[in-house]
């Protein structure tokens, strides 16, 4: 990666050298609320070719993938040109595919509108699409050239988005050091997350404090993530600290959009890493206090799961899809204590019950 910058001016320098060989992404909500800034701010990319697609996880499918083929084959897009994606996580992970891909691949970049994706999908260099009911079946490694945050575009953000990006970065807390992880439990005053009725994030002013803190603590999860990418960029080895939480989460994520009540990735990150949590208590001796301070805190922030005992196997059998698994073993990455980290942990079937048992 080229550069992450919170500057415009500092992306707008970026994207010249790619002259008018630029292609924006976006979806429907991005191209109504962040594009008109994004526009303003950087006048480079008002002559550029855009595609829309549909918004949602539920349209992170093969069809948007070939729609995005279509889109830049029509138009001439070359390997030499640049692809803009503009949007949340699935925006970041179907443009960076289609990229990847598009003419054994061309470059991209990702300006996130979501804390989520600004902490997670944005950098890394994972993209894909969901596949046949699971979760980034099919994907790529691909790194973006260059990554624009600006937190700006989060206050048209609602309650439910903002603790889904929380969610992960309360994981880079728990994989790095207690400091930061009481850090950023602090931010959930410091930004106004508790919101009142339906009063949205729009309304509520980010203070300049405020704005200092956040950047800070975002940038310090991406200076995380990008020290696992330069050590095991192919999620090998080290950067499986990444996936904490995700064995788990993932599993409710997809079991979540069968039913009428599905959940967004943070959501499901955040019980995900609850277990785990109870599952490093259990097989690497974690301290219970802090099991029970994340269990308090997301039993209070996030929706209930929406699953009963009964449907235990079923979360099971998912989790046995996993991609991070290997031979016929479910991996996880659990915790020892806040910071040490543990990868390719692996637990006896009665353990995952008697987890997912403990949340019914």
């Amino acid at each position: 990666m080229e550069t992450i910058t919170t500057n415009f001016s500092d992306f707008q320098q970026f994207i010249k050298k790619y002259r008018n060989d630029i292609f924006l992404l976006c979806d429907e909500n991005t191209e109504k609320f962040c594009l008109p800034k994004i526009l303003k701010e950087v006048p480079y990319l008002a002559d550029c070719q855009k595609i829309t697609i549909k918004s949602g996880e539920e349209h992170k499918t093969l069809e948007t993938i070939t729609q995005i083929w279509r889109f830049l084959t029509e138009n001439g897009a070359k390997r030499t040109s640049l692809l803009v994606n503009i949007g949340g996580g699935a925006v970041c992970d179907l443009g960076g595919f289609a990229a990847a891909t598009f003419k054994r691949g061309m470059d991209f970049a990702n300006i996130p509108t979501t804390l989520l994706a600004a902490v997670d999908a944005a950098v890394g260099g994972k993209t894909g699409f969901n596949f046949f009911g699971y979760k980034n079946e099919i994907g790529a490694f691909a790194e973006p050239k260059a990554v624009f945050i600006n937190i700006d575009f989060f206050k048209t953000l609602n309650t439910e988005d903002i603790f889904s990006g929380y969610a992960e970065m309360l994981k880079y807390g728990y994989i790095s050091s207690k400091n930061l992880l009481d850090e950023t439990f602090a931010l959930e005053n410091t930004l106004s997350f508790r919101l009142k009725g339906e009063i949205a994030c729009k309304q509520q002013p980010i203070s300049p404090v405020g704005r200092n803190d956040i950047e800070k603590i975002i940038l310090q999860n991406l200076e995380i993530k990008q020290h696992y990418l330069k050590i095991d960029k192919f999620d090998k080895k080290e950067r499986k600290a990444l996936n904490f939480g995700h064995t788990f989460g993932h599993a409710f994520e997809a079991f979540s959009h069968k039913t009428d009540k599905p959940l967004l990735h943070g959501q499901a990150v955040a019980w995900g890493m609850v277990c785990e949590l109870l599952l490093s208590h259990i097989l690497l001796n974690f301290s219970k206090e802090e099991v029970l301070r994340l269990l308090y805190f997301v039993k209070e922030n996030y929706p209930a799961l929406n699953f009963s005992c009964k449907n235990s196997q079923e979360i099971f059998d998912i989790m046995q899809h996993d991609k991070k698994n290997s031979s016929n073993e479910i991996n996880f990455t659990l915790l020892a204590d806040i910071g040490e980290v543990r990868i390719n942990q692996n637990a006896k079937k009665a353990q995952i019950l008697e987890c997912l048992d403990f949340l019914c």
